[in-house]
C-alpha cells in the first residue's frame, strides 16, 4: 500500500494544508451551532492588523485592483511612501472590508457552516496610510427574521491603533441556516 500523501498535482500542498483540509472535511459531518445560536447582540469582537505594503500587493493582485495610490513599495527598493492625492500611498478602500469576517468570526468556536454574507453597507471615512496599525472591531447589533430566514446584523469600525482616527464604518448582515 503507498502511504504518500497524493493531492491534486494542480494544486500542490504542504502535509500542514493536507491535514488542515482533511480536519475541515471531517469536521462538516459534526453538529455545530449555527451562526445565529453563536451570536448574542451586544457581542464585541476586535483584532489590530498591521497594514503592510506586502499585505496590500497580495490584496491588490487577488482583485486586479492595480493603482499607483497603493504603491507603497517597489522593487529592489522594498518600502517607500508612496504618493496619492492623500499625501503617502493609500490602502485600497474595500480592502478592510475583506478582512471583517476575520474578526466577526469568533476563531475560537467551530466555524457555523451554512452562513451567507447578505448585506453590506460601508462608509468609507478617511483613507488609511500604509503601515498603519488599525483596529478592527464588530458589534452583534441586532438578530432579526425576514422572511422565515434568520439574520444577525452587525455594526464594523475600523480605526487606527495609536491615534483613535475613525478610517470606515460598516453595516453588515449574515444569514444564518
Amino acid at each position: 500500500m503507498n502511504t504518500d500523501i497524493q493531492t491534486d498535482s494542480l494544486r500542490p500542498m504542504t502535509a500542514i494544508q493536507i491535514q488542515q483540509t482533511r480536519d475541515y472535511v471531517k469536521s462538516l459531518d459534526e453538529e455545530s451551532e449555527t451562526y445565529w445560536d453563536m451570536v448574542t447582540v451586544g457581542d464585541v469582537l476586535s483584532r489590530e492588523l498591521q497594514i503592510t505594503p506586502e499585505l496590500i500587493i497580495l490584496y491588490a493582485d487577488a482583485v486586479e485592483d492595480y493603482n499607483p495610490w497603493y504603491e507603497g513599495w517597489r522593487m529592489n527598493t522594498w518600502r517607500i511612501p508612496g504618493e496619492s492625492p492623500f499625501g503617502g500611498a493609500v490602502v485600497p478602500p474595500l480592502m478592510m472590508s475583506h478582512f471583517v469576517l476575520s474578526v466577526q468570526f469568533d476563531h475560537t468556536k467551530p466555524f457555523a457552516v451554512g452562513s451567507i454574507h447578505t448585506f453590506h453597507d460601508t462608509e468609507i471615512v478617511d483613507a488609511i496610510p500604509v503601515g498603519a496599525t488599525v483596529r478592527i472591531t464588530t458589534k452583534a447589533i441586532d438578530k432579526f427574521v425576514k422572511r422565515d430566514r434568520r439574520y444577525v446584523r452587525h455594526e464594523v469600525t475600523v480605526d487606527d491603533v495609536s491615534t483613535g482616527k475613525l478610517y470606515m464604518r460598516e453595516i453588515r448582515d449574515i444569514l444564518s441556516r
